[in-house]
């Protein structure tokens, strides 16, 4: 099978790299607006429509994983028409895509599509959503883009993504516990850190399983059975202070004193989700998906920084 992945040189991009070398099987088009020096990129601007479809030709794509988006939480706040051109129209692109040559599209969300009501209980798959801010309200109208198209598509929402590549909350952790004596932390936003390679293997699994139906089909076009949103973080709770105190203890950077700290401590344009943990029960029911505790999966992440620090 050929698969089509956006935002290839992203974090879950670049694990979804590693996860697909073991599928000698299928075929990978690994595309994104820019190239990395070290790994070989297909250049793709899935907000165009035209382009889209002409690569979806060329390459008999019929299943497609959009890592890519505007992610910028403070700064979507100004730049709208770039975020929403991202968040909700791409997606819609992407989906018409999918639906025109009857494929599968796998498109990734989050979990700031909540936030606006309080919840003290994890979040189901068919809870309202209400988010706060610009990136929120673009993720939402992305999900509700590709329903509206027609096509196949497993929506993921995920939460707090971290991985060996890129800018993230554990690569600036590791890096401001190593180098200041001390350091301030909110503790009252609390939900579930995603390891982006677990969110890769979950996103195999659905390959593997949209495969198995299409084996066992009758029909010239896959009517795949499991179309629909579903939530993926790794297992647990914690608040970012919880989470900070996690990686400064597996990285040996003990001389920083963590302090907990309320929201409202730092300025931001945005009112981010205080209670975000995603219930994954309905994944888990329905593709098999195992879904690892959350400290696990970080002692395996930093193990791999060290050592390619090494």
């Amino acid at each position: 099978m050929n698969i089509l992945v956006t935002g290839a040189n992203g974090q879950l991009g670049r694990e979804m790299r590693l996860v697909a070398a073991s599928q000698s099987e299928d075929t990978y088009i690994f595309t994104d607006v820019v190239e990395a020096g070290d790994v070989e990129t297909t250049l793709l601007d899935m907000t165009d429509r035209e382009t889209v479809n002409r690569l979806v030709d060329a390459k008999n794509i019929h299943f497609i994983v959009n890592c890519a988006a505007y992610t910028n939480v403070d700064k979507a706040e100004t730049d709208v028409a770039l975020c929403h051109r991202l968040n909700a129209e791409a997606p819609r692109i992407l989906a018409d895509a999918m639906k025109r040559v009857g494929g599968l599209l796998v498109h990734i969300s989050t979990d700031y599509v909540f936030g606006g009501d309080p919840y003290n209980v994890p979040c189901r798959e068919d809870q309202k959503g209400t988010p706060t801010g610009v990136y929120g309200k673009t993720k939402l109208e992305g999900e509700q883009e590709i329903a509206a198209s027609g096509c196949q598509y497993v929506i993921l929402r995920t939460a707090w993504l971290y991985s060996e590549y890129g800018r993230n909350f554990v690569k600036t952790m590791l890096s401001l516990t190593a180098t200041r004596p001390q350091l301030k932390v909110v503790f009252d936003q609390v939900g579930t850190p995603t390891y982006a390679l677990d969110l890769a293997r979950a996103i195999a699994k659905i390959i593997e399983d949209y495969k198995k139906e299409m084996v066992n089909s009758q029909l010239s076009i896959l009517k795949f059975s499991k179309t629909g949103i579903y939530h993926f973080s790794n297992e647990g709770v914690c608040s970012w202070y919880d989470f900070t105190k996690m990686i400064a203890q597996m990285a040996g950077h003990m001389q920083c004193n963590i302090q907990p700290c309320h929201s409202d401590e730092f300025l931001s344009p945005v009112h981010r989700p205080a209670y975000s943990v995603l219930d994954k029960t309905k994944i888990k029911a329905t593709f098999g998906v195992e879904v690892p505790y959350w400290v696990d999966s970080l002692e395996k992440c930093l193990k791999n920084i060290m050592k390619a620090r090494i």
